[in-house]
């Protein structure tokens, strides 16, 4: 699009369908490797990406060619059908509906940045759920606990 600028910072959080902890040290880098280009392909810049076993965060620069909610359908589509394709899973894979995603100005870029490259040391005194939450009332975003994402329940 000629002469349109914009400057559009996104940090996506997503997770593993019923929180289950499948994405593994043996994988991960392939996968965010993966998840990165199916941004980069889309005209966006990947800035960090990183997770734990049960969620990724993905901080990016957005161009305004596509919505958010397209791009968040074509990275979490092609990438489960990746996943399963290379067999890195027992059974099938496939990342829970729905998704976070906050905006940053310029000036938080090199934070937001670190904090995602940070994942496992924010990780040992925070639970992810305690970290959605944290989101929801820094950006003061309005939610339904019912929506939010749970783990499966198994039957005792």
């Amino acid at each position: 699009m000629a002469n349109t600028y914009t400057q559009i910072h996104i940090q996506a959080v997503f997770s593993v369908q019923n929180r289950d902890c499948v994405i593994q040290k043996t994988w991960k880098d392939e996968l965010y490797k993966y998840i990165s280009g199916i941004i980069s392909n889309h005209g966006h810049k990947v800035l960090a990406i990183n997770g734990m076993p049960d969620h990724v965060h993905v901080f990016f620069g957005m161009r305004p060619t596509q919505s958010l909610s397209d791009v968040m359908q074509d990275l979490k589509g092609d990438s489960s059908k990746w996943i399963n394709q290379k067999g890195f899973v027992i059974g099938r894979f496939s990342w829970q509906e729905g998704y976070g995603a906050f905006s940053y100005s310029k000036s938080h870029v090199n934070a937001v940045i670190e904090y995602v490259k940070n994942q496992e040391e924010h990780h040992r005194n925070k639970t992810f759920i305690e970290e959605y939450h944290e989101f929801f009332k820094k950006f003061e975003v309005d939610f339904d606990n019912k929506y939010i994402f749970k783990p499966i329940e198994y039957e005792q």
